[in-house]
């Protein structure tokens, strides 16, 4: 029987995380749950590509979009589940064991954030944002999003735009589960930015979404 997961992983000039994150998913190629290995790239100019191909990753290419780009790459999976990761994630050691045993229950799940920096204030945002994903189920793209492919489909997939893709798809599926093992991310914007800053940013961002603004402009407003 193949193994069940398709990782599907989004790269925009990725290669200083990339390897990283592709490091942490060794135990669940020994463990027999990972099947193949999708980077769906933005036509990036660095080293990316081939740290992917070395990976043994087959690779998709696009318009830089990160709702289309996992759209892309959704499409091209074969695993009965997709496990969706951002390139600059870290699983946490021990993950694949708690990944494992929720495959039985067929429900979507996330895992619970966690910065790869050390403080106060990485340990708030994280709680809330673990706190926003217990309480309204609705976890972000860096906690990773792993979803039975049958069910992704049914909820039409990954919208084509370039910010919020995450929660689109998370406010089509049923209630989505947090996991008990972590997902490591990059703390560099919120350390540029300010913790608390980049914070009420996100969730600025966030309700101007939930009271329609076009995502295009978000992403503009985002990058700035």
């Amino acid at each position: 029987m193949p193994a069940p997961i398709s990782i599907v992983i989004p790269t925009l000039n990725s290669a200083e995380t990339l390897p990283a994150t592709l490091g942490a998913l060794m135990e669940g190629l020994h463990a027999g749950l990972i099947r193949e290995l999708i980077v769906s790239d933005g036509c990036s100019t660095d080293q990316t590509l081939e740290i992917a191909d070395e990976a043994g990753a087959e690779i998709v290419t696009g318009q830089a979009s990160r709702g289309g780009q996992l759209c892309r790459g959704c499409d091209r999976a074969k695993g009965d589940w997709l496990l969706v990761l951002h390139a600059d994630t870290i699983l946490q050691d021990g993950w694949s064991r708690p990944v494992g045993d929720h495959l039985e229950t067929g429900e979507p799940a996330a895992f619970r954030l966690a910065f790869r920096a050390a403080g106060f204030a990485p340990t708030w945002v994280a709680g809330w944002a673990n706190l926003r994903s217990r309480l309204f189920g609705l976890p972000y793209g860096d906690q990773g999003l792993l979803v039975p492919r049958v069910m992704y489909q049914k909820a039409g997939g990954f919208p084509d735009q370039p910010l919020m893709e995450d929660v689109a798809l998370a406010r089509s599926l049923p209630r989505i589960a947090l996991l008990p093992s972590r997902a490591f991310t990059s703390a560099d914007r919120y350390e540029r930015t300010g913790w608390m800053r980049r914070g009420a940013r996100n969730l600025w961002t966030l309700s101007r979404y939930f009271l329609g603004a076009d995502p295009e402009r978000l992403a503009q407003d985002y990058r700035r």
